[in-house]
C-alpha cells in the first residue's frame, strides 16, 4: 500500500478506488442478460458513489477542500474488467459473480489497511462503516454464486 502524508491523501486515494468500483460494477451491469442481477450490478455501482460522497464529506469537514476533480466520462469496461488475457472477453455470469467478490474483498482490505493510518476519528469511523458494506457487497456475491450452485 502506498505512503501517505496526511488525512486527505488517504480520503483520497479511498474516493479514487470508489470511482473505479463504480465503473467496475457499470462495466459488469452492461454484459449480463439477468434484469434483476443488472440492477444488483448498477445498485452496486451506485453504492460506489455514495461511499465516494462520505469520503469527499470527511475532507470538507476537516476544513480542506476537494481537489478539482469531476467524475470522467464513461470509461470503456476493458480498464475495469478484462486484462492482458483476451479469454475474458468471454466473462461468463459465475465469472462475474467471482471478480465481484474479489474486488469486494479488496476494497474492504483497502479500507481495513487505511484506517490505523488516519488521525481523525470520525473519518476512521467512516473508514470501518464502507469496510462493512463492502463485505456486505461481498456477501450479496457469494449468496448469488451459491444461488446459481444450488440449481446445478
Amino acid at each position: 500500500m502506498e505512503k501517505f502524508s496526511s488525512d486527505q491523501e488517504i480520503l483520497e486515494y479511498a474516493i479514487s478506488r470508489e470511482v473505479e468500483a463504480h465503473y467496475f460494477f457499470l462495466a459488469l451491469a452492461g454484459r449480463v442478460e439477468d434484469p434483476r442481477m443488472r440492477q444488483v450490478f448498477e445498485d452496486l455501482a451506485a453504492e460506489e458513489l455514495q461511499h465516494k460522497a462520505k469520503l469527499e464529506l470527511e475532507i470538507i469537514k476537516v476544513g480542506k477542500t476537494l481537489p478539482d476533480q469531476q467524475m470522467p466520462p464513461s470509461r470503456p469496461e476493458s480498464d475495469y474488467i478484462i486484462s492482458d488475457s483476451d479469454s475474458l472477453l468471454d466473462i461468463d455470469y459465475e465469472d462475474m459473480l467471482l471478480l465481484g467478490m474479489e474486488k469486494e474483498e479488496a476494497s474492504f482490505r483497502m479500507f481495513v489497511n487505511l484506517i490505523p493510518n488516519i488521525s481523525d476519528e470520525e473519518s476512521r469511523e467512516v473508514l470501518l462503516a464502507l469496510a462493512e458494506e463492502e463485505i456486505r457487497h461481498k456477501l450479496r456475491f457469494e449468496n448469488e454464486y451459491n444461488k446459481l450452485h444450488e440449481k446445478s
